[in-house]
């Protein structure tokens, strides 16, 4: 039988039971409709978290004050090994390594902002102005603070957007001048909405002088400082310099924790690619579901067919033959399953692109191409049992059965 004939007859022998044919075409496009879904979902979140942490700023190195390690009990230590704070004068220090192009000190406390009768709860942070330069944020109004000394308490703030709407409504904000705390400040820039980042919501921020901070929470310490390395590639060199800049001023000790953008995307990239391997192998497993279904359905195929395939042998074909119909029946079956599950899943996560726009689920070119892959694989694999029982048949004996 020549291969087109031997497509034609599978086709035909396919369409000949349309419930059956459904069944498998449903099974299978389950399967590949489930990975590419679910591989959709993982790398994703993957691609969400990378792009959030990524917009807080680029080549950043986070300095925060005591040192994140866990070690055995040093007598010696319980006396010298004090963590020490940071201070305005340390972020001040660490402008002069050379790898270091910009840092932003950060003193970060609660308060209450007040205008015209409205009061509400906000975070108050105290920076300079290198902040807006380091985090990459934008203004939608306005100016940042003054650049200058950073010990000068000027009395001047920037709003978050959702600070403005909330405190003014359809009124101006630039110049009115509110109470922050028990300080009264004049509000001289909006920063665009661009939502959390660095554990604050900046919509719902409000920045001051650190110095102003610093005196309105009567603290001279700092929650951590910013420090933006000169390029990517300067950023391992950067939290070098930063430590042992650090160490100096601390009496030899390292009681700062740094953590780098590079490393944290890093964990983050092999957490959640991981997490995308486990859903896409969880989905598999109904593509091994979805080939059982096939070889059961094919063994059943066989015993309804014995008539039809001891006429076939009584013709002239061969047990390859009559092998090769079966299984290619089994692979077009297979076949339309993975498309039909191809362009479900594709849909899917069309529909979560179009309810969450900020979540980047598209599925993974390898996990489709796996999926696909895996269905023509499954499928033709289960349908060999069938297709060599069904080759086997003696033909006299296949056609006396009714």
């Amino acid at each position: 039988m020549r291969r087109p004939d031997l497509i034609r007859f599978a086709r035909d022998a396919a369409a000949g039971n349309p419930l059956r044919t459904f069944l498998l075409v449903l099974a299978m496009a389950i399967g590949v409709g489930a990975v590419v879904v679910l591989t959709a979902l993982g790398d994703g979140a993957r691609r969400y978290v990378l792009d959030e942490f990524s917009s807080i700023g680029s080549n950043l190195v986070i300095v925060l004050p005591g040192r994140s390690q866990t070690g055995g009990f040093n007598p010696a230590n319980a006396i010298t090994s004090t963590p020490r704070d940071l201070t305005i004068d340390d972020a001040q220090a660490l402008l002069r390594a050379s790898a270091v192009h910009r840092a932003a000190p950060l003193a970060v406390g609660t308060s209450e902002i007040s205008h015209a009768g409205r009061l509400r709860e906000v975070t108050v942070a105290g920076t300079t102005a290198e902040f807006i330069e380091v985090r990459r944020l934008s203004l939608a109004q306005g100016r940042f603070l003054s650049p200058g000394d950073w010990r000068r308490a000027a009395p001047e703030a920037v709003i978050g957007a959702k600070i403005r709407d909330e405190m003014f409504g359809q009124q101006p904000a630039l110049g009115q001048l509110v109470r922050v705390g028990d300080r009264r400040v004049r509000i001289v820039g909006v920063l665009a909405a661009s939502g959390q980042g660095l554990g604050m919501n900046t919509d719902e921020l409000v920045l001051v002088p650190v110095a102003l901070a610093q005196a309105m929470f009567n603290s001279n310490t700092l929650f951590r400082i910013l420090v933006e390395a000169t390029s990517r590639e300067a950023i391992e060199p950067a939290s070098a310099q930063v430590g042992e800049i650090i160490r100096l001023r601390h009496e030899g000790e390292q009681d700062v924790t740094i953590i780098t953008q590079d490393a944290v995307l890093a964990t983050f990239d092999r957490v959640l690619g991981t997490l995308t391997l486990a859903v896409a192998g969880i989905a598999a497993i109904s593509l091994a579901v979805a080939g059982i279904l096939v070889m059961n359905v094919m063994l059943v195929s066989v015993t309804q067919r014995t008539s039809e395939v001891g006429l076939l042998k009584a013709l002239g074909a061969s047990d390859a033959t009559i092998r090769n119909a079966f299984l290619c029946e089994a692979a077009i079956l297979s076949v339309a399953g993975a498309l039909l599950g191809f362009l479900v899943g594709h849909a899917g996560a069309a529909l979560i692109r179009l309810f969450y726009p900020a979540f980047p689920a598209y599925p993974p070119d390898w996990a489709v191409l796996a999926a696909l892959a895996t269905a023509l694989a499954t499928g033709t694999l289960f349908g060999v049992l069938p297709a060599r029982r069904a080759a086997r048949l003696d033909a006299v004996l296949a056609l006396s059965r009714r």
